[in-house]
């Protein structure tokens, strides 16, 4: 959970600064769009730690993991979870990153509602 904490705050730090750039060298678009790409990227994270997270309380995972050793096990909650990171940005848009730099309870609902949408399907495409 503090992971998850700091890695929103991060979020929400490099979303105000992209919206703070006053060097007159800067293009303000390319600083936006900048701001974006490392909010994504602080997004991505926030998901792939809730992912982590759900993933050992799924019981087809309980199940599956028992035949694992500790690099298998690592390696499935790499790949699931990467999956799931990847399609995070398909599932949200730019209001609802702005709404989760702002809203603690906002964010935890925006994380937990992506994780559940494509955890199952990037689980089962996975472990086939």
């Amino acid at each position: 959970m503090k992971k998850l904490l700091a890695s929103t705050l991060m979020l929400a730090t490099f979303a105000l600064t992209g919206c703070a750039t006053t060097d007159g060298n800067t293009n303000a678009g390319n600083a936006i769009g900048s701001a974006n790409e490392i909010g994504m990227n602080i997004f991505k994270t926030a998901i792939d730690n809730q992912c982590r997270s759900q993933i050992e309380k799924q019981n087809a995972w309980r199940i599956a993991s028992v035949a694992m050793t500790d690099a298998q096990e690592e390696e499935v909650k790499s790949r699931v979870c990467g999956c799931v990171s990847e399609q995070a940005p398909q599932q949200v848009t730019i209001v609802e990153l702005g709404n989760a730099a702002i809203d603690a309870s906002y964010r935890t609902q925006l994380v937990a509602r992506v994780v559940a949408k494509s955890l199952q399907s990037c689980y089962g495409s996975i472990v086939k």
